[in-house]
């Protein structure tokens, strides 16, 4: 593997790495910035006044059941339960994981006794996950926040509104300073790029934005948070320099192999969604829609459209 220069920190922190995320997001002092953002994800759908919150592990019942471990865990002034996660990279079976996450939370709301009298009264359970580096399988290139919920597979009419996942892919968000619309816009955009700024943006001069970037600024970190800060900050790197490594070496042996007949043999077993998402991760990285189309049997008409 080629030899990579450790991080440096710039003048404000990555608020995707793990110790930045927290530091800006998770704790009392800034909630006021945690309620901003999420009332901004929620869209007018839900208006949040305030926020308390909780341990972000919950343990099992069972001595040999595993623990469910948040990024955030939060209630809401209403009641509402909301776990944020942050995902930074591909990760096998992250829906179901999900599903387990949300699932722990609502079991947790039954009362050890007195059931019939509690008549299953749920809360409301959301889990935003902010996706860093991957999308969800099939999902289209232009879009980057999906809004899921429990629907009427025919009619589309929601069947529950109390438990929600919104799923945000920051890859797929790719508009510029000046195509920004709206504060969702704006914290998109800052959760993506706020690392590479020198400067706050005078379209983000509102007194929320102007907080985030003092608390992000690197040289506002004490001591010891710097050293959390860095260490997370080489961490999350070197995790990326891995993937980006096994992908390009993958890629490069692949072709030099043939990676023709091993797509093709997956496109004769039936898995055209899984050519798909092959194509699509390709394309990001600038292979040639000729070679794509040999490698996975789409038409290039098909991949012009991911």
């Amino acid at each position: 593997m080629p030899y990579y220069k450790p991080p440096v920190a710039g003048k404000y922190i990555d608020p995707l790495v793990d110790f930045a995320f927290k530091k800006i997001f998770g704790s009392e002092p800034n909630k006021d910035l945690l309620i901003a953002f999420l009332n901004e994800v929620f869209r007018g759908r839900k208006h949040i006044v305030d926020l308390v919150y909780n341990k972000n592990e919950h343990p099992g019942d069972l001595r040999d059941e595993g623990a469910a471990i948040f990024d955030l865990l939060c209630t809401g002034d209403k009641g509402e339960r909301f776990i944020i996660e942050v995902q930074r990279g591909r990760q096998g079976y992250f829906k179901e994981r999900a599903l387990f996450y949300t699932s722990r939370l609502i079991s947790d709301l039954a009362p050890k006794g007195k059931r019939s009298e509690w008549a299953y009264n749920l809360t409301e359970v959301y889990l935003v996950a902010l996706l860093e580096d991957f999308t969800l399988a099939a999902s289209p290139s232009h879009e980057y926040l999906h809004d899921i919920c429990l629907c009427n597979r025919h009619t589309g009419e929601i069947f529950y509104d109390k438990l929600g996942y919104t799923y945000i892919e920051l890859i797929n968000f790719v508009k510029t300073e000046a195509e920004l619309e709206t504060d969702l816009d704006r914290w998109l955009y800052v959760l993506k790029h706020l690392s590479q700024m020198n400067k706050i943006p005078a379209y983000l001069r509102k007194s929320i934005f102007e907080k985030l970037f003092s608390i992000a600024e690197y040289t506002n970190l004490t001591k010891e948070e710097k050293e959390m800060y860095d260490s997370s900050l080489k961490y999350k790197w070197d995790n990326k320099n891995v993937r980006d490594y096994a992908v390009k070496e993958g890629i490069a042996q692949g072709i030099a192999q043939g990676i023709a007949q091993g797509m093709e043999k997956g496109i004769a077993q039936g898995k055209h969604e899984e050519a798909i998402t092959i194509a699509r991760e390709l394309k990001k990285i600038g292979i040639r829609l000729e070679d794509i189309a040999k490698g996975t049997g789409l038409s290039i008409e098909e991949i012009e459209k991911l």
